[in-house]
């Protein structure tokens, strides 16, 4: 798993010492969730030579951001994943509280930021695996530059992402702005996030992060 930028409801970063702070956080998260638990993976998990990949067919355009509305499910048919969306917000120690460990199909949304389909990077988290199965993002760095993410919205609205890139990001030197920050000033974002390359049996954390960037490019009912 992993951290996140942190957006105010207006789409724009949170600049200063508390965005600073905020990523930190964020980011403290992937550790912290990792120790708590053996793993099952491999030392690598999911596709990781598909990161980086460029896209087999011209990308569509950037859709008008739509309004704000809250996340209900997360549909990515390129691997398989059909998960409701629950709203999550930071523990006593400044990370995104992830979703239940009993609830490893569950995509995690940080709800102190942008809502899915509005101008601004929505930010959303899911487990790798658990102890004993692959979870919900599993398969999340298999994806690919041109693949559909669809956001089914509260107000009856499906907002419809294209992803234009998926990142490994090694927890040394990690650059939360060039992770998290906005690619594309007035565009709604989305970030999906996971742990990923090698996970260490002895400390119990992975290496790495699947940092997955998608944007708005339609939407319908």
């Amino acid at each position: 798993m992993s951290r996140h930028e942190r957006s105010c409801g207006t789409g724009r970063l949170l600049m200063g010492l508390a965005w600073v702070v905020l990523l930190l956080g964020l980011w403290q998260w992937g550790s912290d969730v990792t120790d708590l638990r053996q793993g099952i993976s491999a030392p690598m998990t999911g596709d990781m030579a598909a990161a980086g990949r460029p896209p087999e067919h011209e990308l569509p355009p950037a859709a008008a951001p739509l309004r704000q509305a809250m996340p209900l499910r997360v549909d990515i048919p390129a691997i398989g994943v059909q998960a409701p969306v629950v709203p999550r917000g930071l523990d006593g120690q400044g990370a995104v509280d992830p979703p239940p460990y009993d609830q490893p199909g569950v995509v995690g949304w940080y709800r102190a930021g942008v809502t899915p389909g509005a101008a601004g990077t929505a930010l959303f988290v899911g487990h790798v695996d658990t102890e004993s199965k692959p979870a919900v993002f599993y398969r999340l760095s298999g994806l690919r530059p041109g693949a559909a993410v669809r956001v089914v919205r509260d107000d009856g609205r499906v907002a419809e992402f294209t992803v234009e890139d998926v990142t490994i990001l090694a927890r040394d030197g990690f650059d939360a702005r060039q992770a998290y920050g906005p690619r594309e000033p007035g565009r709604a974002e989305l970030r999906l996030i996971t742990c990923g390359g090698s996970y260490d049996r002895a400390s119990r954390t992975y290496s790495a992060n699947v940092v997955v960037s998608a944007y708005l490019s339609g939407a319908g009912r």
